[in-house]
Parts: structure tokens; C-alpha cells; sequence
């Protein structure tokens, strides 16, 4: 982001609000005006993409004990990233991921990244 284009061109702005590295990085912020006047911010909706948007490095099969935060940890270097394993394996709900012993989950680049193929 240029912080010049920022200031003349505020909407450019929003895609800062959260940092780059959140599932919420560069949803549109909208705002709702209460019956009393007050004005709300709300977040967009965030649509999960496509799965075919992944592309899969290998597959984890949940053991007991496995949380999210933990595996994004361990595969991704980051356990903040848990949201990318949800993304990867279509869950809206994390802990979706881990709930079912013995389930396989997608352990794949981010979204819109090709893979390479093997030669």
C-alpha cells in the first residue's frame, strides 16, 4: 500500500485494518445506522473460497490430542494461521478440523498459489 494513494484515496485504507497475514485482511468494513441514529461497523462477509483455489502439499490424519493452532504451527510456521487449514478443508468452524479422529485434512499452499508439478 502507497500511504500517499491512502490519504487521497481513504478506501485503500481498509485493507490495513487487519494485518495482511488475517482471514479478515481486506474485507470491506460497512456501517449500519441504528433506528436511533448511531452508526455500527460491521465486517463484510467473508466468503471461504473455492477448494479448487488450494492446492494440496500432503495430508494430516487427526490424532487424538490435535488442535488446530497447533498443526498451522507445525505446518504452516505460524499458529495463527489455523484459519488456512479451515479455508483448505472447506470448515467454518476451525475446530471442525481436529474433531474427528483418524480424518484426513488438506495441508496446502495459500489460496491462489499453483503448485509446481513433479517431475
Amino acid at each position: 500500500m502507497n500511504p500517499l494513494n491512502a490519504i487521497v484515496n481513504p478506501s485503500e485504507l481498509r485493507a490495513t485494518l487487519f494485518p495482511q497475514a488475517s482471514r479478515y485482511h481486506g474485507v470491506e468494513i460497512l456501517k449500519h445506522k441504528t433506528a436511533d441514529g448511531r452508526e455500527v461497523a460491521y465486517l463484510a462477509r467473508r466468503i471461504v473460497p473455492q477448494q479448487a483455489r488450494f492446492e494440496t502439499l500432503r495430508e494430516h490424519a487427526v490424532s487424538e490430542g490435535d488442535r488446530p493452532d497447533n498443526l498451522a504451527a507445525h505446518y504452516l510456521g505460524d499458529p495463527e494461521q489455523f484459519w488456512r487449514l479451515a479455508d483448505a478443508n472447506n470448515d467454518l468452524n476451525p475446530f471442525d478440523l481436529t474433531a474427528e479422529i483418524g480424518r484426513n485434512i488438506r495441508i496446502t499452499l495459500p489460496e491462489g498459489v499453483p503448485g509446481v508439478p513433479y517431475a
